[in-house]
């Protein structure tokens, strides 16, 4: 009899119901009334999270169903915004998830933008004749090392231009400006266009016919002559665009005094006119360009080339500014892309990118404006002219 009901389970068909039930653990009581699904077991749902749990990344927990994912006193359960099936934006979304998602916006809107400076570098790339990058020297990284750099703006016109003479005679730079940059270190000295050198080939005459004979290659040996300063870098100004950049970039914001200016003709004869008070001025493109080409003063008559050159130095210090405003983030990639195009350059997107970063940590370059035009054609070479070049140079070089 013993023998016979100890091999009754063993003996048992496969598809018989067990002699006994199982229960989970905390479960005490039958199916019943209150349990219609008949489950074995009993079903708990976490009690909603407090607003310090849910500032360490903590979420509600869902019921728990069979198979052993959770659910009963001291068993995890399954967090609400992992269940299958829940849309993204139906999750319960913690401070952890916002963080997270503006980190990956923001990295992803940094990456375009810098792709987008890339691609346009890179169409630019090979604006200037091989004849320059031949007559420049080698320089280091800007980042970590010095550079020097010769921005030339030219008096060639946008097409269309009204303004007569802009292309008598062959394009001449209308400004010339050394900038010494990389390694924490930004400063600029300003060559008026009317100081007479000796051009190479050519006698002596102003300086900004230089790059009228021999275009920005000879205009970079009569520079590196006057100064004794071996140029590494040259960006020439692309008129056209560079009021697109500055839209681009929100604008600038300049302290002037009165100007009376009209270029082209004024905006009267399809050219551009701009008349601003004494104070601080939020220009747009076309102001900021008709502000640094602005030579004649109607209501300041002492107003000539010196003015102008201080003028453009405070459009660049001002750019510079607007670079480092919060706004800028969300221009990124609109002014990323018209940087390259309103620059002709030897440097390729990353040298490029390199100057960028080395202007934002070398701070605002104080004004400096080589002052040699006011002297004699005699003196240009004289000892006490050749000293005043010798200290605009060390000014320069080594901030003394």
């Amino acid at each position: 009899m013993q023998s016979s009901m100890s091999n009754e389970p063993r003996n048992r068909a496969p598809t018989e119901d067990p002699p006994y039930r199982v229960y989970r653990s905390g479960d005490e009581d039958r199916p019943g009334p209150s349990d219609p699904a008949g489950r074995p077991y009993k079903l708990y749902r976490s009690v909603p999270k407090g607003l310090r749990a849910r500032l360490r990344g903590e979420d509600d927990l869902v019921e728990s169903g069979r198979g052993g994912d959770g659910g009963g006193p001291g068993r995890p359960g399954r967090r609400r915004d992992l269940e299958p099936g829940v849309p993204w934006w139906r999750r319960r979304w913690s401070v952890r998830r916002v963080l997270k998602y503006l980190v990956f916006a923001v990295v992803g809107w940094l990456v375009l933008s810098l792709v987008l400076f890339l691609v346009s570098a890179q169409i630019q790339s090979g604006s200037v004749p091989d004849s320059v990058s031949a007559a420049l020297s080698p320089g280091p990284n800007m980042v970590t090392g010095t550079s020097t750099v010769l921005v030339i703006g030219t008096d060639q016109r946008p097409k269309g231009s009204k303004e007569p003479g802009a292309f008598a005679g062959g394009i001449r730079s209308d400004t010339m400006m050394l900038w010494r940059i990389g390694g924490g270190t930004s400063r600029r000295l300003s060559i008026p266009r009317d100081t007479m050198v000796p051009i190479p080939g050519h006698g002596v005459s102003k300086i900004n016919a230089a790059y009228s004979f021999g275009g920005p290659t000879l205009a970079i040996k009569t520079v590196e002559d006057l100064t004794g300063v071996k140029i590494n870098h040259l960006i020439v100004v692309n008129l056209a665009n560079f009021p697109k950049f500055i839209d681009a970039i929100g604008g600038v914001t300049v302290k002037t005094g009165r100007i009376c200016s009209e270029i082209s003709g004024g905006a009267a004869n399809g050219g551009w006119t701009l008349n601003l008070h004494p104070g601080v001025h939020h220009l747009t493109g076309i102001q900021a360009l008709t502000l640094a080409r602005t030579r004649e003063n109607s209501c300041n008559a002492a107003s000539n080339d010196l003015t102008r050159e201080a003028y453009q130095q405070k459009i660049l210090n001002a750019i510079k500014s607007q670079l480092l405003s919060p706004s800028i983030f969300f221009r990124l990639p609109w002014a990323a892309w018209a940087a390259p195009k309103a620059v002709r350059t030897d440097m390729g997107g990353p040298t490029l990118m390199t100057l960028f970063a080395a202007a934002e940590l070398g701070g605002s370059a104080p004004t400096e404006i080589l002052g040699v035009n006011h002297l004699p054609l005699p003196d240009v070479q004289s000892a006490s002219g050749q000293a005043a070049i010798r200290r605009a140079v060390s000014r320069l070089m080594n901030g003394t």
